[in-house]
């Protein structure tokens, strides 16, 4: 996989990631007091559809190109429409040219009293997310390794919250690297609502690390699995998993209307397929 978000903005995976990031923030929105959102590996925060990154690709027009071709029906049309709405927000003229990144996502959900941290080690990608929460006293930004800054900022003042662990996955052992840093980000804030995103291109290593994962003793994890066609080595990505860590009481609930019409939009002919169970119960 190449590193460089632009490549694959807005592609399948984007989309459940992205789903399911405004379902948990428009959860904790739902209560009055502050909370912090935290992303250990955040990108650029935008991406330009019609540059030469995404051009090459064009994996955009089989995610969020066939979102916004047709409204949802059913269940899953409300609760889709936050998201689906960011992305007309930033499209006014209603074709679509910008893909927001998760920190604009979670900047459009933000109040004022809650908080926001970034974290981006890649100086270029850093630098265009620097720029965009320049002047904005909710968001900090920070040109770090991700791994540390799970050390680094938790666990914040705010006891709710939600930490988006996205590694791009480009060196070896990013899975070793992914659990350890769920069990030290969570051993440091148990209170907090973990997200992880990992890519499906060999089942058999990622049954070894979700097997890893739930011998940790990690209570609360909500499994995902989300394929488009199925998973393969090489050439593009097909399908993609999410665990989610402490997940809000409704989300179990509205991942099963939104991932049927999901798979249904995103599949190719007939191939796309979902999981959605416990990894590990609630203590």
């Amino acid at each position: 996989m190449n590193y460089r978000h632009a490549f694959h903005a807005g592609n399948f995976a984007d989309v459940l990631k992205h789903a399911v990031l405004c379902r948990v923030l428009a959860h904790l929105v739902t209560k009055e007091t502050p909370f912090r959102a935290i992303e250990t590996h955040a990108g650029a925060s935008a991406y330009d559809l019609a540059g030469e990154a995404a051009s090459r690709t064009q994996e955009w027009r089989q995610g969020i190109g066939r979102l916004i071709e047709q409204p949802f029906a059913g269940e899953a049309a409300p609760l889709l429409e936050p998201y689906l709405a960011l992305i007309r927000a930033e499209n006014p003229s209603g074709t679509i040219k910008l893909y927001p990144g998760s920190p604009l996502i979670t900047r459009a959900f933000c109040r004022d009293e809650d908080r926001m941290i970034f974290c981006e080690w890649h100086a270029e990608e850093y630098a265009a997310l620097s720029r965009t929460f320049k002047g904005d006293p909710r968001a900090k930004t920070f040109e770090t390794d991700g791994w540390t800054a799970l050390k680094a900022y938790l666990p914040p003042k705010e006891r709710r919250g939600l930490v988006l662990i996205d590694p791009p996955f480009e060196e070896p052992g990013e899975f070793n690297r992914l659990r350890d840093g769920l069990v030290e980000g969570h051993r440091r804030w148990s209170s907090g609502i973990f997200l992880l995103w990992y890519p499906i291109k060999s089942e058999h290593e990622v049954g070894l690390f979700e097997h890893r994962i739930a011998k940790q003793e990690i209570p609360k994890i909500l499994r995902i699995e989300f394929a488009i066609d199925k998973p393969q080595m090489d050439g593009a990505l097909r399908a993609c998993g999410m665990m989610i860590v402490n997940p809000p009481w409704t989300l179990e609930k509205e991942l099963k209307a939104i991932l049927p019409a999901l798979i249904e939009r995103l599949g190719r002919d007939g191939a796309g397929r979902y999981r959605l169970d416990w990894l590990a119960p609630a203590a």
